[in-house]
């Protein structure tokens, strides 16, 4: 009995320490099994240990009956150990099997999510539209964006300007418009689009909600939503009356039944068209407001020159420029010119005392043009006796002024004279009237938007030429306060400023003609004054009083403009020598001029800087875009 209670004991106790370290393994997981199995191998050995123990306290009888129905159950706990090893790993089976269908089941509905949710994506998919044909437009999508033109075919649509609808085109036409997208609104139900066409004519589009059929409804909408402002969308609809203020067409707007985009914008811009339309002063009035406007910089506008060009009066001041070129050369040609092409790679300087810029010509060194100055005189050599051009003109001088650039476009012109240079002031003067009153009376639309933008008054005129006299100009600046000195000296800005005020004053004219300046501050290429040696047959003419264009009767006579360059000290290279041979073959007397298309169009409409007046404008500063 005492070596039983002590078996007893120590199985007891192997059991407890064995629980205790697999409860306090976060590591290792024993199965009750495996406990069992340990505990049977324990009690094994601690039997022997009793039977040694037994034996010599008991007679053998008596240690079989006490020990041997506790040996019977621990050998037959073995066999129950074995027979659960082997229900374990049956069962492990089952239930592996059982989580390996569960697997499969749950992979099976996830693909049937995934392929159903495909499904509706390809169902709710706005797919692009190729629109080749008119005829078979019936077969394509209403929305969706249009393949990349690529001339595959020629569609056979027909489409309208939106300066038409309501004139030409009237409420229930169906019409194809293209255009750029202003700006969207989408409320609900309901979408509302300002199509531009050519900066300043704009146009409503509309689309509602069709209860009748709102899974098209729905796709359209989604559609529209995705437009960018300031994309290229072409527009299919049904033209209907309404009264539209903030459209310049305001009689008819679009029912939306198809709605295509052509190209894109992107979603940020660089600034909104909207901000770039502003004028100065509406700027300055929001300041003080809860919801000031920002103000746009000059860098940040010509850095993006294609997003401020969009706007309605810097578009308009483009279409104001091509105007001016347009008349220009109606009023010459209809006074008998001719127009020229001169080069614009040259050998040596067109002009004395102007910056050149200078590149390599197959090892010389060529300069391109600052005018076509010798060209021009040139071609009057060769018997044409009144010639023009509108060309690029090239100034390499570091002048970061208001009205300065290094390239521009010059419109020039050179004539064959009888007595006096004066032909040739009555041809300029002929000429400015014609474009003076041509941009009023052709433009009369563009030139409103830009003055609302940019304040200004038509520039006033005289029927017959407005000359002065440079004598009677410096008593102008004299009793304007000016420090003249001799009288002798070019005129700065301040100087033309106050003597165009005096010219407008007296004469009631923003555009007038200076002549005889001082033969020191001209060309060499120009004619001295007949009477006084010390002033030249030259002139310069104004709008606003700033100079516009620079003129004068030319040497002739190639002896004299030996003498002249000589006096200035420059020598005659192999541009020069061509130039002066062409005088020595025969010349006719001949006058002519050089005026600055970006300043015309600058200081007709008042800007207050070139800049606005270039497409893309070149200055010491800047050469891109």
């Amino acid at each position: 009995g005492h070596c039983v209670a002590e078996v007893v004991q120590k199985t007891t106790l192997s059991y407890y320490r064995i629980d205790r370290a697999v409860m306090a393994s976060n590591r290792v997981s024993f199965s009750s099994s495996v406990i069992v199995f340990l505990l049977a191998l324990h009690v094994s050995d601690v039997m022997s240990f009793a039977v040694r123990r037994g034996a010599a306290l008991l007679a053998p009888g008596v240690a079989a009956r006490a020990i041997g129905p506790f040996a019977s159950r621990c050998w037959m706990s073995a066999q129950d150990i074995e027979k659960t090893e082997e229900e374990t790993a049956r069962i492990k089976a089952e239930r592996e099997e059982r989580k390996a269908e569960k697997e499969r089941l749950k992979a099976e509905k996830k693909a049937k999510k995934a392929a159903e949710q495909a499904a509706q994506e390809l169902a709710d998919k706005i797919h692009d539209v190729t629109y080749l044909s008119y005829e078979e437009q019936d077969k394509y999508e209403k929305f969706g964006d249009m393949t990349m033109v690529m001339s595959r075919s020629r569609s056979g649509r027909e489409f309208v300007k939106v300066e038409d609808l309501g004139v030409k085109h009237q409420p229930g036409d169906t019409v194809w418009l293209r255009g750029r997208l202003q700006s969207i609104r989408v409320k609900g139900g309901s979408c509302f689009l300002v199509i531009r066409q050519d900066s300043f004519n704009t146009v409503q589009a509309v689309f509602f909600k069709d209860k009748e059929n709102p899974e098209f409804s729905q796709k359209m909408i989604k559609y529209l939503k995705t437009l960018t402002e300031e994309s290229i969308v072409d527009i299919e609809g049904t033209l209907a009356s309404s009264e539209v203020r903030s459209c310049s067409v305001q009689n008819v707007e679009i029912m939306i039944g198809r709605i295509h985009s052509v190209a894109k914008a992107n979603a940020i811009l660089p600034f909104l068209v909207e901000d770039a339309a502003r004028s100065e002063a509406e700027v300055d009035a929001s300041q003080e407001t809860d919801r000031p406007f920002p103000r746009l910089g000059q860098e940040l506008r010509l850095d993006n020159r294609w997003m401020d060009l969009r706007a309605p009066a810097n578009n308009a001041i483009l279409r104001v420029q091509s105007m001016v070129c347009q008349l220009f050369r109606e009023s010459l040609y209809s006074q008998g010119f001719v127009e020229i092409h001169t080069p614009k790679l040259i050998a040596g300087e067109s002009e004395s005392g102007a910056g050149v810029f200078t590149t390599d010509y197959f090892g010389q060194t060529a300069c391109l043009a600052q005018s076509p100055q010798l060209y021009k005189q040139m071609a009057i050599s060769s018997d044409l006796n009144r010639v023009f051009e509108v060309g690029p003109v090239f100034r390499a001088e570091n002048s970061n002024t208001r009205r300065h650039l290094c390239e521009f476009t010059g419109l020039d012109l050179e004539m064959a004279i009888n007595d006096h240079y004066m032909e040739t002031l009555e041809v300029i003067h002929s000429m400015f009237r014609h474009i003076f009153t041509g941009l009023e009376s052709r433009l009369a639309k563009e030139l409103a938007i830009i003055r609302e933008q940019y304040p200004s008054e038509p520039c006033t005129f005289t029927e017959e030429p407005c000359v002065l006299h440079w004598p009677e100009a410096m008593q102008i600046l004299k009793d304007e306060g000016f420090d003249i000195g001799d009288g002798m000296g070019d005129l700065s800005g301040s100087m033309e400023l106050a003597l165009g005020k005096v010219v407008k004053a007296k004469y009631g004219t923003d555009f007038f003609m200076l002549d005889k300046y001082p033969i020191t501050v001209r060309p060499f290429y120009t004619m001295p004054d007949p009477d006084d040696p010390k002033y030249s047959n030259s002139y310069d003419i104004f709008i606003r009083g700033q100079e516009i264009c620079s003129g004068a009767q030319r040497c002739h006579d190639p002896d004299l403009v030996e003498e002249n360059l000589k006096m200035k000290g420059i020598e005659a290279g192999a541009g020069l020598e061509a130039y002066i041979k062409s005088f020595r073959d025969g010349v006719s007397p001949h006058a002519g001029a050089g005026i600055g298309l970006e300043r015309v169009v600058f200081l007709y409409l008042g800007l207050d800087n070139v800049r606005k007046a270039s497409m893309f404008p070149r200055d010491p500063n800047r050469c891109v875009p």
